[in-house]
């Protein structure tokens, strides 16, 4: 059986598109477990009625209050081998569970099945999202998505399904830490789970400007820096390795700040004239030259630009450096 974790609040224009996607799938073998996170609006009763009609949906009040709760309350009743999260705005296309399914059978523990993704919205789609949707499931085709794991997060959340034995190792929905899906994938990485490839469109990922990660405050920039910063130094840095942070904007300054309050020692580099030899935080800014003077360096590239990443990329390799192992992008 498939577990299907729906957390929902407030979403009554979007859940019967979203369980009626469930209802039709070419696999039959699955339960929903929807926790209501104290919706205000008719969600709740919407799915009520549902469950009434199939017996398959289950529908539970939060335990808690928030995302996390409420997904440590649907998983509490689970009772499926696979496990796999829906946001209760989004569609699932027909063939996705039993895709996925027959992935992982095919593959065995250890393994992600993922899909491709579309967003999609009645204003249209910005160009971020529009290049996010590229990036993710370029990554995704290729099955290299935790090779970019410190830029943003490489397994969407609501397109995933793993075993549940792997899913318990890598600590479920237990953490209380958001943004839940990154802290998430960042757990499949660290317990070296492998990504099944696929060149499949699975899921529909609906936009619209009172979704959770537009408004919410734990999805805010700041708490996607503390959660790269802290899986990097548990998972990727070497204490005996220089530390380099490039770039000196939003991002570079917020890695340093932190940084110095656990007081890791770092070497700033940029290639801005008006901060080279200045210095931000009592820490000197250098040209990105002095890299080639330091001893087999660790390098966290801050720099967003993505002319500039190419030309950063370029100039690592001629030195021989290799990426996710001398230096890591983070944006």
């Amino acid at each position: 059986m498939v577990s299907i974790v729906i957390p929902f609040k407030n979403t009554e224009a979007f859940l019967a598109d979203c369980l009626d996607s469930i209802c039709i799938q070419t696999y039959n073998n699955w339960e929903v477990l929807a926790v209501d996170d104290g919706s205000t609006d008719s969600s709740s009763q919407l799915v009520r009625n549902y469950s009434l009609k199939d017996p398959r949906i289950k529908i539970f009040k939060n335990e808690g209050n928030g995302i996390i709760p409420a997904l440590q309350t649907a998983y509490k009743n689970a009772s499926g081998k696979f496990v796999t999260r829906m946001d209760s705005d989004d569609i699932m296309l027909p063939t996705r569970l039993e895709y996925m399914v027959t992935k992982l059978e095919e593959h065995g523990t250890g393994h992600i099945a993922v899909g491709l993704v579309k967003y999609f919205s009645n204003r249209g789609i910005s160009d971020g999202y529009d290049r996010y949707e590229k990036w993710l499931n370029n990554l995704t085709q290729l099955g290299t998505n935790f090779s970019e794991i410190y830029k943003e997060c490489v397994i969407p959340s609501p397109c995933w399904m793993v075993y549940r034995t792997d899913f318990d190792a890598c600590g479920g929905f237990e953490p209380q830490r958001y943004p839940e899906d990154y802290d998430l994938t960042f757990r499949f990485f660290e317990n070296q789970l492998k990504i099944i490839p696929c060149d499949k469109l699975l899921h529909y990922w609906r936009d619209y400007d009172t979704r959770t990660s537009r408004t919410h405050e734990h999805y805010a920039q700041n708490y996607f820096l503390d959660i790269k910063i802290d899986y990097f130094l548990k998972l990727s840095y070497n204490s005996n390795r220089p530390l380099v942070i490039w770039g000196a904007g939003f991002k570079g300054k917020t890695i340093a700040k932190k940084l110095i309050a656990i007081d890791i020692d770092f070497i700033w580099l940029c290639d801005n004239p008006k901060k080279i030899n200045k210095a931000i935080y009592d820490k000197k800014m250098n040209h990105f030259s002095m890299l080639e003077s330091l001893n087999n360096p660790q390098s966290i590239v801050t720099v967003a630009n993505e002319e500039a990443q190419q030309k950063i990329r370029a100039y690592l390799t001629g030195l021989q450096q290799k990426e996710m192992t001398d230096y890591y992008f983070f944006c």
